[in-house]
């Protein structure tokens, strides 16, 4: 955990990552070392197990903030990306207030919630155990992602629950649900949108948003969103490689 992802998010700072969807340290490594304010490790849709994932996390390093996107909301899978060292999670799919307040809980060390006690990177394997135990309620980052229809008729009551730290929607998922798959600038996905944008700014959450390219993310930017992913490993090596032929082959 880089100890700085959650105050830096707090205080309104604009964050510039991208997503990580192949396990490879190699690959995690530049992305790191790109300068990225932080990576999204997609567990969700990647064959990224807790294995590959933590290779993720070490290959990044503890200077990089790294937030994992859970496969699903599942305690389990919290407890194994927060005790690798995440600084957070974005967990999918969240549709109501009482499924938001049991990710916080799931996220928090008692009394303020239920997260298991165990030994693992994020304590340097129990070298500093105590200290990591101290802060981790202040320092772990709860995103979720507002992306169904579902989410967007109850996110006045979902942004209101305490511990939220932001809200991150997913632009594909969400037109997908609406019937408009990809369909970005289509008035009711751009309405649906937002909606969320309007509840989680009347609520004092972040916003974030993954956009394909740059052009994609700069209209949320202007808006105010301040957590944006740009793009994914894949797409970034896909896309580089293209040019690079192009300009060969012409």
């Amino acid at each position: 955990m880089s100890h700085n992802f959650r105050k830096r998010l707090l205080n309104g700072e604009v964050l510039v990552g991208s997503m990580v969807t192949i396990a490879s340290p190699e690959i995690a490594e530049i992305m790191a070392g790109v300068g990225f304010d932080w990576l999204f490790i997609d567990s969700e849709h990647s064959p990224i197990n807790p294995r590959g994932a933590q290779a993720v996390l070490q290959a990044a390093g503890r200077d990089c903030s790294c937030v994992i996107r859970i496969p699903a909301v599942d305690e389990v899978w919290i407890k194994k990306a927060l005790d690798m060292g995440a600084d957070g999670i974005i967990a999918p799919q969240v549709n109501s207030a009482a499924q938001a307040e049991g990710i916080v809980r799931m996220c928090k060390y008692p009394p303020a919630g239920t997260r298991g006690v165990g030994i693992g990177r994020a304590h340097k394997y129990g070298l500093e155990f105590k200290a990591y135990m101290e802060r981790a309620n202040d320092e772990i980052t709860v995103i979720l992602q507002a992306e169904t229809r579902r989410a967007v008729r109850n996110i006045s009551e979902i942004v209101k629950v305490p511990g939220i730290d932001a809200i991150f929607i997913g632009p594909y998922d969400l037109s997908a649900c609406l019937g408009k798959m990809g369909q970005l600038d289509d008035p009711e996905v751009k309405h649906a949108i937002a909606a969320i944008a309007e509840a989680s700014r009347e609520a004092g959450v972040r916003l974030g948003i993954f956009g394909a390219t740059p052009e994609a993310v700069q209209p949320f930017l202007q808006q105010g969103f301040t957590l944006v992913a740009i793009g994914s490993d894949g797409l970034h090596m896909a896309h580089g490689a293209g040019r690079t032929l192009d300009s060969v082959k012409g």
